[in-house]
């Protein structure tokens, strides 16, 4: 591969600007991605950025180029998106071919991104070889791909190889980042109680907030209301599934009983009965739903002991993504369901793990020392002291200020 076909990928070394800048600075809503600051960019440094499709892992690389180029010399930057690359082999060319021209340009460091490194089967094998080799040694490498990369265990093929990089995790935004790119800030101190009285003055317009996140979630797509979001986000999960061998038809069979039977604990048997499949089968869908973050789950635990093998509550981790689940199965879910989603969402951002409790009476998420309950209209009956009950009057204010 020529340079004059490098070229193509890098406009910077013709004194052009990104194209992906350009159509992000046309966008209504526009962020900049705050998983960029946790890049490491000191030699030898090799970072990998995980996260779901359309989550704007591109966009966020094009950015961080942009901000280089004001450092360094444009021929310092090669940017390749494997997504066309169609062998290994093509690879190795590129990277070959971009070494002889950054060696006649005299450059003696470069940042090296390479984009949706999933969708090129034994990328791994080439890179790691390179590495190895000290054909890196002096560079700052930048890699992107789905979740499949940890579905894979492609990450864990370089231990010990990563130099100064790091692992960073790309997700749509949170309601607090989202009321950020809408122009609300919200500071907080760490005590749930106080900070959420002092929103109490913007309560309304968060609220209006509130319902459009309900809707819109935190992709650049949906939050940009683009009306191919839906599609794009069904199509994209279906690619990823069929990447790892599963069958499309069955994932959708899975995530339409969880849908309808939302937000009620669920077994991977009661599922599998239904679809006719092992629970095996469920428990295996299920796992790489989760490392596609798609969703996650949370176990049943008494006091400090979880019980691993009572039925989980199955949560969705983005509220547009729950909503496009909804059209591609043609089942729909309860408020209910999505209240306590977002609130299980959100608090697994912020501790790990999250957990629920049910006995005599229900606690629908532990987290951490934290026992809430989500109601969808005025709660019927008292609680335990120490529970916390939200519900339409104060859940947004509670999600403004967790993460």
């Amino acid at each position: 591969m020529s340079k004059d076909l490098l070229s193509l990928y890098n406009p910077w070394w013709e004194g052009k600007g990104s194209p992906v800048v350009a159509e992000w600075a046309n966008k209504e809503v526009r962020w900049r991605p705050s998983w960029i600051e946790k890049l490491s960019l000191e030699p030898f440094s090799l970072n990998f950025v995980i996260g779901p499709r359309l989550v704007g892992k591109t966009t966020g690389i094009h950015l961080l180029i942009e901000e280089l180029l004001k450092k360094v010399r444009p021929e310092a930057i090669l940017y390749l998106n494997l997504d066309v690359a169609p062998d290994p082999e093509s690879l190795r060319i590129m990277l070959e071919d971009y070494d002889s021209f950054r060696r006649a340009s005299e450059v003696k460091m470069s940042y090296v991104f390479l984009d949706e490194v999933t969708s090129l089967k034994g990328w791994w094998k080439v890179i790691k070889g390179y590495v190895d080799a000290g054909f890196f040694a002096k560079d700052v490498l930048v890699l992107t791909g789905s979740s499949s990369l940890r579905l894979r265990g492609e990450v864990e093929l370089f231990p010990g190889r990563m130099g100064r990089g790091r692992e960073v995790i790309a997700q749509p935004l949170s309601f607090k980042e989202f009321l950020h790119v809408k122009g609300v800030d919200v500071k907080v101190s760490g005590d749930i109680e106080m900070d959420m009285s002092r929103l109490l003055p913007k309560s309304r317009a968060i609220m209006e907030l509130f319902h459009e996140y309900l809707e819109v979630g935190g992709f650049p797509l949906s939050v940009n209301k683009d009306p191919r979001a839906a599609e794009y986000t069904i199509r994209s999960l279906e690619g990823e599934l069929l990447r790892a061998g599963r069958d499309p038809h069955l994932a959708r069979g899975l995530v339409s009983s969880i849908l309808r039977k939302a937000p009620s604990p669920l077994s991977y048997a009661s599922i599998g009965s239904e679809l006719s499949v092992s629970h095996r089968t469920v428990r295996e869908y299920l796992e790489i739903f989760r490392a596609l973050m798609v969703l996650d789950r949370a176990m049943y635990r008494r006091g400090k002991k979880v019980f691993w093998r009572k039925e989980s509550k199955f949560f969705f981790l983005d509220p547009f993504t729950a909503r496009s689940l909804s059209l591609w199965t043609l089942t729909k879910f309860l408020d209910a369901a999505l209240y306590e989603w977002v609130v299980q969402a959100h608090l697994l951002r912020r501790y790990g793990e999250v957990f629920y409790y049910r006995d005599s009476y229900e606690v629908d998420v532990l987290a951490n020392d934290l026992r809430i309950e989500i109601k969808v209209g005025k709660p019927h009956r008292r609680y335990p002291r120490g529970v916390k009950i939200l519900d339409e009057d104060n859940i947004h204010l509670f999600l403004a200020v967790i993460t």
